[in-house]
């Protein structure tokens, strides 16, 4: 059991913005597979899914010392697919003995085969959507995706109405146009809300073992004479579904929603990329299949779980000089992210 006293914890957690040393990490993200199940355009994990990584359960045990000592209450499951772990249900039934809130980040296609065990483990779901069912089957590259998705969903509710399901959505130049047909669809599978983000296109995340070239990038990536299309279609989704931003169906407000357009217009020059307040890399880390440690998805490497302890590696000198220093506004990764996490030391997590 996590037993850090909630004012301790917090505590924890300003000293470690201060300091740069971790003391405290609400959140962790693991990613029990390395493959997924869908092969979309604007991520290359699939392309890898012959070279499969995951981890096990003496992994898992091996991080309970640290998420103790950290104070960690939430582990976000990612990938690839995580639920093609075939232990996956095991790794959560270690972390739910120490109480730790389990959120699965799922493509959506396996929840049917799963209700029971994800309604005894998991917390809450984010599943992927990118478009209307046409649209959606389309970019993940996978026939009937949409509709496995909504059957999953609809079982988990018709047990457990209230489950929380919601959707994250990337917006990029083959989708942007449908934007309403997005909010719509995330409203007939029965999501509690939908949020969106841009297109990342630049990094070497997701599998990319080296950055897209411009021709590759201008795939996803708006063109420069769309982005007037790709504003007004903005406008029209903050005008037009303005109680879905009063009542949170739309995560962003229009303020942020609107840095969708100024991070593309940026992309061509027209502007700075919109400012971001960011402290992932002291409020949460990633563990990677391969056990690879990462202060979040798009930074270098700090270690490995295989090799040191978490918190060792969290807290190595390297490690701690790199918090130190790290810059925001100047390192290029990150003024060119496009998932960036906030949370200040009082902010509770959903529970």
């Amino acid at each position: 059991m996590m037993s850090v006293p909630p004012l301790l914890h917090t505590f924890r957690r300003y000293r470690t913005l201060q300091t740069g040393r971790i003391t405290a990490l609400p959140i962790v993200i693991l990613m029990p597979h390395s493959a997924c199940n869908c092969k979309c355009v604007m991520c290359d994990i699939w392309k890898g899914n012959h070279n499969l990584k995951q981890l096990t359960e003496k992994d898992v045990e091996g991080l309970l010392d640290s998420l103790r000592r950290f104070g960690t209450q939430q582990v976000l499951m990612s990938g690839g697919e995580a639920l093609l772990n075939p232990n996956f249900f095991r790794l959560c039934a270690i972390l739910k003995k120490e109480e730790i809130r389990i959120t699965l980040l799922s493509t959506g296609l396996a929840l049917s085969r799963h209700i029971d065990s994800i309604l005894e483990y998991i917390n809450d779901i984010i599943v992927s959507l990118d478009g209307d069912e046409a649209l959606h089957d389309q970019i993940r590259n996978i026939p009937g995706a949409f509709q496995k998705m909504k059957q999953g969903i609809r079982l988990l509710h018709s047990k457990r109405p209230d489950f929380r399901v919601t959707g994250r959505t990337v917006i990029h130049r083959l989708n942007f146009r449908h934007w309403p047909a997005i909010i719509d669809a995330a409203q007939e599978l029965g999501l509690q809300q939908i949020s969106f983000l841009p297109a990342d296109v630049t990094s070497e995340a997701f599998n990319r073992s080296n950055a897209w070239d411009e021709p590759r990038q201008h795939e996803i990536l708006p063109a420069e004479k769309e982005l007037p299309e790709v504003l007004a279609m903005l406008h029209t989704v903050i005008q037009r579904y303005k109680p879905l931003f009063e009542n949170n169906f739309i995560a962003e407000s229009p303020a942020k929603l609107s840095k969708i357009g100024e991070y593309y217009t940026a992309s061509y020059g027209q502007n700075p990329f919109p400012y971001k307040r960011c402290n992932a890399p002291w409020v949460s880390t990633v563990v990677e299949a391969d056990g690879t440690v990462r202060p979040c998805f798009f930074l270098p490497p700090l270690g490995n779980i295989h090799e040191q302890s978490l918190d060792k590696i969290l807290n190595s000198p390297a490690a701690v000089d790199f918090r130190k220093n790290l810059d925001m506004s100047a390192n290029s990764t990150c003024i060119r992210c496009v998932c960036y996490l906030n949370l200040p030391p009082r902010a509770k997590l959903n529970t």
